[in-house]
């Protein structure tokens, strides 16, 4: 597979039984509910993507404004998004086996950087799980520590860590 047959789009309603599917499958350790995937596609549409390999989905990102260092908790509810926001915060980057290691994930970066921008964010926000940090260090992202996150970190894992991109450089 090249990542000239790859090709990431909007995200719909009608994708979101292949996202519940790809995420049981790539955060085995991560669940959450159908209804998280759902809400955040209703909150903020033009940060849901798709990839896809021909008509297969392949991967999604899901991404929104939201507050600094203050990431919400693993499968929780927003009810709504902070205004103003002081980040753009990626929830979920998910990438099936077979789109990994062809760019895929450069590419949606870049859609995020874009809707960053958009939204006059200074900088990029994540959580880091399933030993991601050094990938998204390459992305130009350097881990956060503040005391105060380690609490809101927990019902991601041991290994989570929040990580930030500022724009400037962007």
């Amino acid at each position: 597979m090249t990542s000239e047959t790859m090709s990431w789009r909007p995200m719909t309603p009608r994708d979101l039984p292949a996202v519940d599917a790809i995420a049981a499958r790539v955060h085995l350790a991560y669940p959450e509910d159908a209804a998280v995937f759902e809400e955040r596609l209703a909150l903020y549409p033009q940060g849901c993507f798709m990839l896809h390999a021909g008509a297969a989905p392949i991967g999604y990102l899901i991404s929104h404004p939201w507050t600094f260092a203050a990431p919400p908790a693993l499968n929780v509810l927003l009810g709504a998004l902070p205004a103003p926001a002081s980040t753009y915060y990626i929830h979920d980057l998910a990438l099936l086996p077979q789109a990994r290691g062809h760019g895929a994930a450069a590419a949606a970066l870049n859609a995020v950087v874009a809707q960053a921008r958009g939204e006059n964010a200074g900088n990029i926000s994540l959580v880091a799980v399933n030993n991601s940090v050094q990938f998204w260090r390459r992305q130009g992202f350097h881990s956060h520590l503040d005391d105060a996150l380690a609490q809101k970190l927990a019902s991601y894992g041991a290994d989570a860590c929040y990580m930030v991109r500022t724009r400037a450089s962007d």
